[in-house]
């Protein structure tokens, strides 16, 4: 029913790129409305651009946020240091929107999917595991100071072929005197031997253009919502095109894609499939999912083992896996699957 391709790509993006600084303002704000109220209704959108940042959405909470000053801390916490001129259009949430969803229903329609693998630990195929590797570890280099050249953006790429890594890609942004060749010697050291192993025989791509100075909001524009393959499975598996940051889990695009990779880990965990997909969709206001559906790699259908075992009414996701809690601007840099202690990673038995 489905596989992956003998040679892929994937790739990831640092904490600093203009898009994940974007996702991870607006998680901010939902963590900063849930820790005062649970109940929180959070949907809010960042786009940052040339000096400017706009915030835009709907909350419903009884939360005291200033939403302008969490913006401005995300941004100087990530490592920015340039003037910021913050623009707040957030408004109330429209009644239209929580007449459906405090009867229980799915604040939208859509679709959601989760993927599961026993090819990596972490139960996520190799080359998203690598590439987020590589760019938690370009960022930490960042911060331990360990290569005082290097700036918050950063971009990270692998190509597999044969469950073998063949290219490596790393574009960071950098301090405008260090030499390009200084950036791809320290890199090799410090980050792609560190990750990879022995990269004798993969061919490593360092700032392809010729020299990365500018970076962020100042060479680039931001928003929300634009990596969500690196949020997920790097592209190798469907995608029911809803991002996740910046909404609460009543919001299905975020609290289904999770209850849905949870499911398919433990389809894994469990014996179940080597390989596991799951697929569920929801109609807004309606308690009761649409669809759901489960199978393996060779096309086992799976739906009743979940079925049986997994509640996907949203009220239920959110109490299964405690999704009133401040705990997302964590998942906004990184990918969301794959990272200890996150409640949909959690294995159980079925």
């Amino acid at each position: 029913m489905f596989h992956l391709l003998e040679r892929y790509t994937t790739e990831s993006v640092t904490a600093g790129h203009p898009d994940k600084v974007c996702d991870q303002i607006s998680d901010a704000i939902l963590d900063a409305c849930l820790a005062q109220d649970p109940r929180s209704r959070v949907a809010v959108e960042s786009f940052g651009s040339h000096g400017t940042l706009m915030l835009g959405g709907e909350v419903k909470t009884s939360a005291k946020v200033d939403f302008k000053k969490i913006a401005q801390k995300v941004y100087r916490d990530i490592g920015y240091t340039d003037k910021l001129t913050i623009l707040n259009t957030i408004a109330k949430q429209s009644p239209d929107i929580a007449m459906g969803v405090d009867t229980g229903g799915a604040g939208d329609q859509g679709i959601m999917y989760g993927y599961a693998t026993n090819e990596t630990k972490e139960m996520l195929p190799l080359g998203v595991v690598l590439a987020n590797n590589l760019a938690r570890r370009l960022e930490k280099l960042r911060r331990d100071k360990k290569l005082t050249w290097l700036k918050p953006d950063g971009k990270t790429q692998v190509t597999i072929s044969k469950g073998k890594v063949i290219t490596a890609l790393c574009s960071t942004q950098h301090d405008k005197k260090v030499s390009q060749e200084e950036i791809r010697a320290q890199l090799i050291k410090h980050l792609f031997t560190p990750i990879l192993g022995d990269v004798s025989d993969i061919e490593i791509l360092v700032n392809p253009t010729g020299q990365f100075i500018l970076g962020g909001f100042t060479a680039d524009a931001g928003l929300t919502g634009r990596k969500i393959m690196v949020d997920t499975y790097g592209g190798l598996m469907p995608h029911g095109g809803g991002a996740f940051s910046g909404k609460d889990a009543t919001k299905v695009d975020r609290s289904a894609a999770y209850m849905c990779r949870f499911v398919a880990k433990n389809l894994v965990a469990n014996g179940y499939a080597k390989k596991a997909l799951v697929s569920v969709a929801y109609a807004i206001g309606r308690v009761e999912p649409v669809m759901i559906e489960a199978f393996d790699a060779e096309g086992k259908n799976l739906t009743d083992i979940v079925t049986e075992n997994f509640d996907f009414r949203p009220r239920a996701i959110i109490k299964r896996l405690g999704l009133n809690r401040p705990i997302f601007q964590d998942t906004a840099a990184y990918g969301h699957f794959g990272v200890k202690g996150r409640p949909w990673e959690k294995v159980v038995k079925i």
